[in-house]
């Protein structure tokens, strides 16, 4: 069993006592087997890692994610969300397999080089023809080393029912379910150490019928999975599902089935005092998307006032088309930023925010049990990053120096115990041919070839 010893480093452990020290991290096979102040016992055969000047944290918990966007970034930059999904839908009707396997391959290489572990993703786009998309992002997890939750998402109120989707892109009620449910069957892995598992995830209210909405609820929990999906992202839905429902979307999706410790929802920005407290009450998760959200003008979600109400809120970098960087050490600090632009200098704190990006992530998932803090026991899954920079020196609390300074470099990712980045490098690709690759397949997707 390979023992990887992180020895002299800040350590930030995110335990239930929030323990904080210079000390060791020592890792055998894919478990944590110690914790604690001071140099780490001498093993032997291990690889010992120098952690001084470095940060060791939990490895983050990307919580939501459109992995296939990354080969359409930079489209409609000014636009509004419904201006945007507009304007973008006939470019993702053209999406195939081996497209989303390239995009999902650059999203997660992106997303481990700035912290992340665990990675979510909504994939609600099946054009006909296109292949198996969800099995080429699950390839590509799986070849970039990540811990990953695709999201089996889907649509099925196309343009022709009154809904923004090209009808193109849209599926049958039954044959959604139908697809749901084998993809469970085949993939979803419950196990403690689980690599992979399926969320059921229909994409919003106004792409999605009540029906489809009720029954997926339904699916999902006979099948003992987690539903996620967007909502309150915009005023414009606000009003769409008012018009259309004549209620809230909170009160839409509440009446379909839709919340409860197993529900995170994307955006959650327009909620109001009495909504906040129903979703604190049910134990509803939010997944806070503050770069995507700000680069559409949505609004900025009351994170702060979640999680007073005891809903676990997480972090999303969202789609790579709406949030360019696709990092998630960014969305720490802007997390921290907005939320203190919204609600004076106290409203959220650094430490608050490592918890948004760590352990609040994966009780999102249901996996605070496994992942999401650093103690003995738990999933080999940390960051190790190197504050030793100009960027960074002559700031005392390293976890500060995270969140609120220049995104430091990874001095090493490991994910189930196996080094993903080493020295900002992804070891599990070749980053310049992929690069090289992902602008080869926008250039024919725009063009449609």
């Amino acid at each position: 069993m390979n023992t990887i010893v992180i020895d002299g480093a800040a350590v930030v452990t995110v335990d239930p006592e929030r323990h904080e020290f210079t000390g060791h991290v020592v890792v055998e096979g894919n478990r944590i087997v110690a914790v604690g102040p001071g140099l780490a016992p001498a093993y032997d055969g291990a690889r010992v890692i120098d952690g001084q000047g470095c940060l060791v944290t939990p490895g983050f918990v990307n919580t939501h994610q459109h992995l296939y966007q990354w080969v359409t970034r930079g489209l409609a930059a000014d636009a509004t969300l419904f201006g945007w999904l507009t304007t973008l839908y006939p470019v993702w009707a053209r999406i195939s397999d081996e497209s989303v396997h390239v995009a999902a391959q650059a999203a997660l290489a992106r997303l481990a080089l700035t912290g992340c572990t665990t990675a979510a993703d909504h994939h609600y786009l099946f054009p006909r023809g296109g292949g198996d998309l969800l099995a080429a992002e699950i390839a590509a997890a799986a070849e970039i080393g990540l811990r990953f939750h695709p999201a089996r998402g889907s649509m099925d109120r196309g343009q022709k029912d009154g809904g923004l989707p090209p009808d193109s892109v849209v599926e049958d009620r039954d044959e959604i379910l139908a697809a749901t449910e084998a993809a469970i069957d085949r993939w979803h892995d419950p196990s403690p150490e689980s690599m992979l598992q399926i969320v059921v995830a229909p994409c919003s209210p106004f792409s999605v019928s009540g029906d489809l909405m009720r029954e997926a609820a339904s699916l999902a929990r006979r099948k003992r999975v987690r539903l996620h999906t967007h909502l309150a992202e915009t005023t414009d839905e606000t009003h769409w599902c008012r018009e259309t429902f004549n209620c809230t979307p909170l009160e839409y999706a509440a009446e379909l089935g839709w919340t409860g410790s197993d529900v995170w929802f994307a955006h959650g920005i327009h909620f109001d005092d009495a909504e906040i407290k129903r979703l604190g009450q049910t134990g509803t998760g939010v997944a806070h998307c503050p770069s995507s959200n700000a680069r559409l003008g949505a609004g900025i979600a009351r994170a702060a006032d979640l999680r007073a109400a005891g809903s676990p809120v997480g972090l999303g970098v969202d789609g790579a088309a709406s949030n360019e960087a696709g990092s998630l050490i960014e969305e720490l600090r802007h997390a921290l930023l907005f939320a203190r632009a919204r609600g004076g200098p106290q409203a959220l704190g650094v430490r608050a925010a490592l918890e948004m990006a760590t352990l609040d992530g994966a009780r999102i998932l249901g996996r605070e049990n496994d992942i999401g803090s650093l103690e003995p026991g738990k999933l080999a899954d940390l960051a190790v990053w190197n504050l030793n920079t100009l960027a960074h020196a002559g700031i005392s609390d390293p976890i500060a120096a995270l969140v609120l300074g220049t995104p430091p470099p990874l001095k090493l990712l490991l994910v189930n115990g196996h080094p993903v980045v080493e020295h900002d490098t992804v070891t599990t690709l070749d980053e310049p041919a992929l690069a090289a690759q992902v602008a080869k397949t926008q250039t024919r997707l725009l063009a449609g070839t």
